[in-house]
């Protein structure tokens, strides 16, 4: 049963992209704003479906110290998973991403729509000062910036390196950080289909202010902080050879 609720969420997320992209693509003559909120329904479709068909719901804690904004999200990567809850957590928001994302048919398409931050992570410091350039306008505009600080998806308990974006961005800007954590890999794994029922956990911790602080020690604050508050979030009992 997992796989076949697994398969009919793929469907079903094929089905929300076409709409929304063609949405989005429609939308383009209105302002970001309206744009993004129209297009973050996408998000709110599979997050239903998620819960209605496979059965996997979240829980949020931390709520309160999300501030006014805007702000930099500096939040831990293990699925993709997470990049629906951030739209529906935040207001009007921008991503950091990698710009090969941006060639993949219909998702990719609808993406562009979103005023993405599309870095060439190759590029090396002419990336970090895109990242900032574009960072900088963003927020100014009142947008919020979400950053995946580890760059790519990695499975519960693995720790990849921050990468300086994210940081550097604030210490530049004086915009905040709000860090995220959750256990989201158990569920959606990286790099599989699979997606198993049950509640993940999501954490949003105090916001880090980068007055009086390198670029290095904020993103070495907010990498200590995700990484022990993941660490300490429950695994769940398949994770440990358990059947569901």
């Amino acid at each position: 049963m997992i796989w076949l609720r697994s398969i009919i969420f793929y469907l079903l997320m094929l089905v929300f992209t076409i709409i929304f992209t063609a949405l989005g693509i429609l939308l383009l003559p209105t302002s970001f704003k309206i744009r993004f909120s129209s297009m973050s329904h996408w998000a709110a479709c599979n997050l239903w479906t998620l819960k209605t068909i496979c059965k996997l719901d979240y829980h949020i804690e931390g709520l309160e110290n999300i501030p006014r904004g805007p702000a930099i999200i500096m939040c831990k990567h293990q699925s993709a998973w997470e990049t629906l809850v951030v739209q529906r957590l935040f207001p009007t928001q921008v991503w950091v991403i990698k710009r090969e994302l941006l060639r993949i048919p219909i998702y990719g398409w609808g993406l562009a729509t979103m005023q993405p931050i599309a870095i060439n992570r190759s590029a090396g410091a002419h990336a970090i000062r895109q990242l900032v350039s574009d960072g900088r306008k963003r927020l100014e505009k009142g947008y919020w910036v979400v950053v995946f600080p580890e760059g790519t998806r990695l499975a519960p308990g693995q720790h990849g390196e921050y990468q300086p974006g994210g940081g550097l961005l604030s210490a530049k800007t004086g915009y905040p950080i709000v860090p995220i954590t959750h256990n989201a890999g158990y569920f959606w794994p990286p790099r599989n289909l699979i997606k198993r029922p049950g509640t993940i956990n999501v954490v949003i911790g105090p916001t880090i202010y980068p007055q009086g602080k390198s670029a290095k020690e904020i993103t070495r604050e907010t990498a200590e902080w995700i990484e022990k508050e993941g660490a300490k979030l429950p695994a769940p009992p398949f994770a440990a050879g358990s059947q569901n």
